[in-house]
């Protein structure tokens, strides 16, 4: 019986946090703080890919904002996770095809 009281009390502790999380995340999902957090973590997987500064701030920048303004569409959409997904697997068969045909 205790057992059960622990496992249902970890059940709402976890419930909760998560309607906690989730109503925060919409709280602030204003397009302009998605932007924000788009462009950052853009910005971020390029400095650690080594790409961030190849260009001048004005390139990247506007780089930036295009690449986030098709994920941010794509998003809305609801095709954005579906898509990447999809694309990977087509690469993935392109290349096993062009492995097995040499």
């Amino acid at each position: 019986m205790k057992k059960f009281a622990l496992l249902t009390v970890f059940a709402l502790l976890a419930g909760c946090s998560q309607f906690s999380a989730d109503s925060a995340s919409t709280a602030g999902n204003t397009s302009s703080a998605r932007m924000k957090a788009c462009m950052l973590s853009e910005a971020n997987t390029r400095y650690t890919a080594g790409t961030l500064f190849t260009n001048s701030i004005r390139e990247t920048a506007s780089d930036l904002v295009k690449t986030c303004m098709k994920k941010l569409a794509l998003e809305s959409a609801g095709i954005s996770a579906e898509s990447q997904s999809a694309a990977e697997n087509i690469i993935s068969n392109l290349k096993t095809l062009a492995t097995t045909a040499q």
